[in-house]
């Protein structure tokens, strides 16, 4: 069917910009793309993937732009974006039928793509660029040749060029606007087919446009994070970059330390002197922090800890992502202690999971570990708002000498485990804190009816806690064909697939495990119980949450979704793979290509 006579598609499409590492890929496809599309009233997902090279490589970013709420992105491509010959040739496969691409014609005199059933637009994207003031506005001028393929104009675009380049000065806002214009207009001088896929741009509706990362950074501010210590390491170096930039404004000292041994002792530090701390760190980053954290559970100092997932083992691929890390943080340490893992699976619950980790770790005095990922730490979402934050609860930290008995006994032995907590500078509250096991005034000892005692006291805060934490979801129907089991950031995949799939006539539901320890076994076993076709769907190869599962709830779950090849899901995949496992009569397992 000529592209001319498709059916038209409004405000449904997935735009992707590739090209090498200084090519400006990021801040074409979020700072400009992504950001034009949100002000235009649409709901915007976007996702990048990049090398860990400064220049050269393979970069590219998806905005998947649509009227309804995205919850993932997708691994099909309506209009490409390419700026150089490996851009076109890794990607065109990918595109719709009756989608197409725009090349960069100085760049790529020969295209060499025989496909008759997508659009092929050359412009010239250097020389429009120069024309335009410099060759690194390219990547403007392809935007603008974009947003007129998709019909919808630069009313909403040049707005966002003002915003993002002004503090850079006028004659730069002025180029790429003027780029944008250019690119723009060469694309409706020279293409005069009808584009398939088009967008309607529509009054703002005031919604958010953020990654997981800052959202969880903006709950630990809200919840009054005074302290963040970190070494960079990627995916966690995002978070590190927020507590930076907003230092000053709400009083929060951030320090770039030399190592995460430092970080995490420097963090430990503050908490015990009454801050409210943070660190964060990938993988490789948190095997450094491990006695560190086993020195926060044995002085009782509230400590939270982000541990935002690559693959691995060792450096691994730093700028990917996975799930591969859930058994190692539930167990890091020398010998025994609690501590509460929570995992968020989409911006909202990152936010109030960053302000809620606080409350847990000062009334329950224990290391929180929040764990994210590359894919849900660094990728965007439009979203309506942000939920409330929970109430600053600080648990028994005594002020002033409010509430404290003499002799003061740091480390009582309680019945919910907790001790009253006072910090230096409070009248009374002199203990000695320290790595050695104790008895309840902080003093070593080593007899084996205080070790029993102490050991017993600190696991105790678990069972106290579990009122407090988030509490598991069973999220769609009660009753349904396939029932997902996931946790982190493979609930945004699994939900567009069962939407996908509910257009076949399949009914399923998911089972999101927000609180990874202590482990919600009760509601799992019941879910499990009554699940027609449980699949758990995770991001490493073992299945660490099958395991976890076998664990604590002695049954395992034996139809899996795995992936361990550093991308997230696709949505398309996993609806795949439920086809071939529940086959419904006249749909078929797709193809991953053109």
């Amino acid at each position: 069917m000529p592209l001319s006579l498709q059916p038209r598609v409004v405000n449904s499409l997935s735009w992707k910009v590739a090209g090498a590492a200084g090519h400006g890929i990021l801040n074409a496809g979020l700072s400009l793309f992504g950001k034009a599309c949100q002000r235009g009233g649409l709901q915007v997902m976007a996702t990048a993937e990049y090398p860990s090279l400064i220049r050269g490589g393979h970069n590219h970013l998806d905005v998947r732009v649509a009227d309804r709420h995205l919850q993932a992105h997708t691994k099909y491509i309506t209009l490409l974006l390419a700026l150089n010959k490996d851009s076109l040739d890794k990607h065109v496969r990918k595109i719709v039928p009756g989608g197409g691409v725009i090349y960069d014609a100085d760049e790529i005199p020969d295209p060499q793509i025989t496909r008759k059933d997508i659009a092929v637009i050359g412009v010239p994207l250097k020389k429009l660029a120069l024309e335009a003031g410099h060759e690194i506005m390219r990547n403007t001028v392809g935007i603008g040749a974009s947003f007129a393929l998709l019909d919808c104009g630069l009313g909403p675009l040049q707005g966002v060029i003002q915003d993002n380049f002004g503090r850079k000065g006028e004659a730069i806002v002025a180029g790429n606007q003027k780029a944008a214009q250019l690119g723009h207009d060469y694309v409706k001088v020279h293409h005069q087919d009808i584009f398939p896929f088009q967008l309607r741009f529509k009054p703002p509706q005031g919604a958010l446009f953020l990654s997981g990362h800052e959202a969880l950074a903006t709950g630990a501010i809200k919840a009054g994070c005074k302290f963040y210590a970190a070494y960079p390491m990627t995916p966690a170096s995002s978070l590190l970059h927020v507590f930076a930039k907003h230092e000053r404004e709400y009083g929060i000292v951030v320090k770039h330390t030399e190592d995460e041994i430092a970080a995490v002792n420097m963090a430990i530090g503050a908490s015990y002197a009454g801050a409210r701390a943070m660190t964060g760190t990938s993988g490789g980053g948190f095997a450094l922090m491990v006695e560190g954290l086993g020195l926060a559970a044995q002085t009782e100092v509230p400590l939270v800890v982000v541990e935002s997932q690559r693959p691995g083992p060792a450096t691994g691929m730093a700028t990917h992502s996975g799930q591969g890390d859930l058994r190692f943080v539930l167990h890091a340490s020398t010998d025994e202690f609690p501590r509460i893992v929570l995992a968020p699976g989409d911006v909202q619950e990152c936010f109030a999971f960053g302000a809620l980790a606080f409350n847990l770790a000062e009334k329950y005095q224990l290391p929180v570990i929040i764990l994210t990922d590359k894919y849900l730490g660094e990728s965007y979402w439009t979203v309506p708002g942000l939920p409330p934050a929970p109430a600053v609860d600080r648990g028994m930290l005594l002020n002033n000498g409010h509430g404290l008995d003499l002799p003061y006994r740091r480390y009582q032995n309680t019945p919910s485990g907790v001790s009253p907590r006072a910090v230096p500078g409070v009248k009374g509250g002199t203990h000695v804190a320290s790595s050695y096991e104790h008895d309840e005034e902080g003093f070593e000892r080593e007899e084996e009816e205080i070790r029993v005692m102490m050991h017993q006291k600190r696991f105790r805060k678990l069972a106290a806690a579990l009122l407090d934490l988030p509490q598991p979801q069973l999220l769609g129907p009660a009753q349904a064909e396939v029932t997902f089991v996931a946790w982190g950031s493979s609930k945004g995949p699994v939900q567009e697939a069962i939407r996908i799939l509910g257009q076949e006539g399949y009914a399923c539901n998911l089972l999101q495990i927000p609180c990874l320890n202590p482990f919600p076994a009760a509601f799992v076993q019941q879910v499990l119980a009554g699940a027609r076709k449980p699949v758990i769907v995770e991001g490493n190869m073992t299945s660490q949450l099958n395991s976890l599962i076998r664990e604590h709830c002695l049954r395992d779950v034996p139809d899996k979704i795995l992936k361990y090849d550093g991308r997230p899901f696709h949505p398309e995949d996993i609806a795949d793979e439920v086809r071939k496992l529940v086959p419904k009569k006249g749909y078929a397992v797709k193809a991953g290509a053109w």
